[in-house]
């Protein structure tokens, strides 16, 4: 297997750090793992679930919250709320470089933040949760006099986990407005619930609460003896073959795809919704429609369309300027497409009806003359993409 690291964008704008697992062999399906409330993606349970769901042809991203480990954010300002967005986020990013996420695995707090985002991750087809308070406002008692006084002063610190950390009273509000119950009664796919009858941070009481508000298919194992946290390395590595193997019956049974040289393959499944994924070569990428139609993990088919032009433009304007040895130091293409009536376009063969349009507009960096500024937009026009969106294009569709 192979683990890299990787970073993405948060809930709070910060630089989110994450670790991504992957399969020795084909990618057969991708996963994000939650981590439990201040522990960070480097815990025992985080590496082991996600290594183990690896080996099984699985990519997992874990990865740090705002403001927790090596990621960037003030912990103080965070909630729960602000952890179900970087979630989402993490798994567009996930989507965006990987493979489309078809599975959520949640430890502790990060098992109710898991069934708060499925909601808002059509793609998702399995979740499964370990160790998870039913009630994320159970984190209060956990906070001990800290949650008194940060109720009376605003803030307050609290040491967790050998760590000091603030905690503020808007992360106590965002905690009671928070239900699991609704979560799980409204996740309407395969749900594993795994606890400890022996959590004695989380009592089993919680489990039974998720487990009775999901729907079927639902399963739950008992990790016996083990403790919150999962400490011990052989009770973490009883959880891992579990989510594994679970997940392996639950998960999409979709083939895994490649793609040849000069060929590009967009492929997608029910479980994804408008969002599918587009390998040319070695690169992969996602196209989506934006919210309510899609799901935004990606760009629409006209931004790639746009992305195209663009990209060719400035490169054959950068090949020029080059080979005549002019101080072009930086090109920028901005794009926008619309549709306009035929009766508004002057140079259009077409007599009737409305005409696609692409506004290009070029801006050259650089002590260039006018001469040489007017002969580089002559160039523009010249690009491959250009000349092949102004000829006569056939396009020829059969069943594969």
């Amino acid at each position: 297997m192979t683990s890299r690291r990787t970073t993405f964008i948060g809930s709070s704008g910060s630089e989110l750090a994450g670790r991504l697992e992957l399969p020795p062999g084909p990618i057969v399906g991708a996963a994000v793992f939650a981590h439990c409330f201040t522990c960070g993606k480097d815990s025992v349970a985080a590496a082991r679930v996600s290594r183990a769901l690896a080996a099984r042809g699985i990519a997992v991203l874990r990865f740090d919250f705002t403001g927790i480990g090596g990621s960037g954010g003030d912990f103080a300002n965070t909630g729960f709320s602000s952890n179900v967005e970087d979630l989402v986020l993490a798994a567009g990013h996930v989507t965006a470089t990987v493979a489309p996420v078809s599975l959520l695995v949640g430890h502790s707090l990060g098992g109710a933040a898991v069934l708060a985002a499925a909601v808002r991750l059509p793609g998702v087809a399995a979740v499964v949760t370990i160790g998870a308070p039913a009630d994320p406002a159970h984190i209060v008692g956990l906070l001990g006099t800290a949650a008194d006084a940060a109720v009376r002063d605003g803030e307050a610190e609290v040491v967790l986990g050998g760590r000091r950390f603030t905690v503020r009273v808007g992360l106590l509000a965002d905690l009671a407005l928070a239900h699991c119950r609704d979560a799980a009664a409204a996740l309407r796919r395969p749900l594993l619930v795994l606890h400890s009858p022996t959590d004695d941070l989380v009592g089993v009481e919680n489990a039974r609460t998720i487990f009775d508000a999901a729907r079927h298919p639902k399963s739950f194992v008992a990790v016996d003896g083990a403790d919150h946290l999962l400490t011990g390395r052989e009770d973490a590595a009883f959880v891992a073959d579990v989510v594994a193997t679970w997940a392996a019956r639950h998960l999409p049974t979709t083939p895994a795809v490649t793609s040849s040289e000069g060929v590009v393959v967009v492929t997608g499944t029910a479980h994804d919704g408008l969002c599918h994924t587009v390998l040319a070569g070695g690169h992969r990428w996602v196209l989506d429609e934006p919210a309510p139609i899609g799901t935004d993990l990606g760009p629409t088919p006209y931004d790639a369309l746009l992305a195209a032009l663009g990209g060719c433009t400035a490169m054959t304007v950068r090949m020029y300027a080059h080979r005549k040895g002019w101080p072009l130091d930086e090109v920028t293409v901005a794009l926008r497409h619309d549709r306009i009536h035929v009766r508004d376009c002057a140079d259009c063969e077409t007599t009737d009806g409305h005409v696609a349009r692409i506004r290009r507009e070029i801006t050259f960096g650089g002590e260039l003359d006018a001469e040489q500024r007017t002969r580089l937009l002559e160039v523009a026009d010249r690009c491959p993409v250009h000349r092949t969106l102004r000829g006569e294009i056939t396009i020829e569709t059969t069943e594969g």
